[in-house]
């Protein structure tokens, strides 16, 4: 028998979770579902009549409740809500031609919508009630079968587009577009960050031996991996900030400077790239060797060095230049620079402080502030 705190641990295994969101969160979910759910009921209800609307009301209402609510999960993308939909009502609609209306009828279609959701990777809870609705869903004399799923199948369509407007007009991104990592050398390697640590066939192989369905994005959990990484490196490496490892002696130049001043400016500083400033020395743009020497053009990147590397010599660098120029705080953790300097491939980053250029940080300064940090550990 379990003592009385032995019972209380028992019991708290089975409590939720916390949830990790905001009560600003939970209005904002609340508010879109309830206004969701009444556009869609009303306008099918002119469209189709009210008692179609009302016998299709339930699958509606829990569909609104995971468009607006937990719009990130995989439950939820618009795929998922159309697919599962289309799924019951074509398992329900061959099920009618077959077998009486009744609860068994009603069970089968639910199963056999489900084995149809998890291969075609449309899996959304509300597509079952749909099959058991569309089941118990009698046509109208004289009306084709196929007519039958169209109020449902309107409803869920109508959702998915309310939920996309919604949703992106409270600034909560809908739906999730899966990461594409830009590969600049163009190469089979993964990127720097992804040579070490967690990568993405370690979660696959987590998810398979996990064995069950997830509802979350393997894009959104490798975010969450990723950002976990983060934030326990920025508690190992305590409070360096920009500002203490950039380089405050700049060498720069301006958008009516020369390109061939501009090389020598490289070759003598030993830079890869300059800021360009205007006449009130704000950051307007950026500019490395390989924008100098092979700009982009038609033919590509070798084509361009070859035929225009004398021409361009005496152009300035206004017309060469990168801009928006990608930069970061002067109070910026070192943390927050590894992937800028690393994945995307940049040589320097521009830092400024109230919009000012106050310094820029290199590779190398960042290299150089990681071996003190490792030093530091070690000692």
């Amino acid at each position: 028998m379990l003592s009385l705190p032995g019972w209380r641990q028992r019991a708290a295994t089975y409590l939720p979770d916390i949830p990790h969101t905001r009560p600003r969160e939970w209005l904002r979910a609340s508010c879109g579902a309830s206004l969701g759910f009444l556009l869609i009921a009303v306008t099918c209800g002119v469209l189709f009549g009210s008692s179609v609307a009302l016998h299709f009301a339930g699958p509606w209402a829990a569909s609104a409740i995971l468009l607006f609510a937990v719009s990130s999960g995989a439950l939820a993308q618009p795929w998922s809500v159309i697919g599962s939909y289309l799924c019951a009502s074509l398992v329900a609609l061959l099920i009618g031609l077959w077998l009486p209306v009744g609860m068994p009828s009603a069970a089968l279609a639910l199963g056999l919508s489900l084995v149809l959701m998890y291969p075609l990777r449309c899996l959304h809870p509300p597509g079952g009630a749909v099959a058991f609705c569309m089941v118990f869903a009698a046509p109208l004399p004289g009306e084709p079968a196929w007519m039958a799923p169209l109020p449902a199948i309107s409803g869920g369509l109508g959702l998915v587009l309310l939920a996309v407007i919604f949703n992106n007009l409270t600034r909560m991104p809908y739906p999730r577009r899966r990461t594409v990592i830009k590969d600049d050398h163009q190469t089979q390697d993964p990127t720097p960050g992804e040579r070490v640590g967690i990568q993405a066939a370690d979660l696959d192989l987590a998810l398979d031996e996990l064995g069950a369905f997830v509802d979350i994005t393997r894009d959104d959990l490798e975010l969450i991996v990723r950002s976990t990484e983060r934030h326990a490196l920025r508690r190992s490496m305590g409070d360096t900030r920009a500002h203490q490892i950039m380089s405050r002696d700049l060498v720069c130049a301006a958008p009516d400077t020369p390109i061939s001043h501009a090389l020598r400016l490289l070759v003598k500083h030993h830079l890869k790239a300059l800021p360009i400033l205007d006449e009130e020395r704000r950051l307007v743009g950026i500019v490395s060797l390989i924008d100098l020497l092979a700009p982009k053009r038609k033919g590509g990147w070798l084509k361009g060095l070859l035929g225009s590397v004398g021409l361009r010599r005496d152009r300035v660098l206004g017309e060469v230049m990168s801009r928006p120029v990608l930069h970061v705080d002067a109070d910026a953790h070192a943390v927050e620079l590894i992937p800028l300097l690393s994945d995307r491939g940049l040589h320097c980053l521009p830092v400024l402080e109230r919009g000012e250029l106050v310094g820029v940080i290199t590779q190398t300064d960042l290299i150089a502030a990681l071996q003190r940090d490792l030093l530091s550990h070690l000692g």
